[in-house]
This record gives C-alpha cells, structure tokens and sequence, in this order.
C-alpha cells in the first residue's frame, strides 16, 4: 500500500502544480491585457490632446486673420 499512496500523493502534487501554473499564466496574460487597455488610453489621450491643439491653433489663426481684416 505504501507504493499506491506514493503514487496518489505524486500524482496530487503533480495535479497542483499544473493548476498553479494555469492559474500563473492566466495572471500574467490578465496582466498583459491591462498594459495594453493601459497603453491604448494614452495613445486616446494623446490624440485628444493633438486634435484640441491643433483647434486651439486653428481658432487663433482664423481670429488672426479677422484682425487683419479690420
């Protein structure tokens, strides 16, 4: 009986380990998912930013000219 229980107990450990690797590599790829989710936001934001600049500097170029028109 020593050598079945050996066995069950291996097995067991063995059992475990495979789970806590698949519950490691789901963290990891959550983890990649969330840089990336994190990294498209900026890129958003920066190109919100470029866009009301460049209003901003359209605005100032049409007050600009009506200025000179005056």
């Amino acid at each position: 009986m020593g050598l079945l229980d050996s066995a069950k107990d291996a097995a067991a450990a063995t059992g475990k380990k495979i789970g806590e690797a698949v519950e490691d590599a789901k963290d990891r790829i959550g983890d990649k998912a969330d840089e990336a989710r994190a990294e498209s936001e900026v890129k958003k934001a920066e190109a919100d930013v470029r866009k009301a600049e460049a209003d901003r500097d359209a605005v100032q170029a049409k007050n600009e000219f009506k200025e000179d028109l005056r």
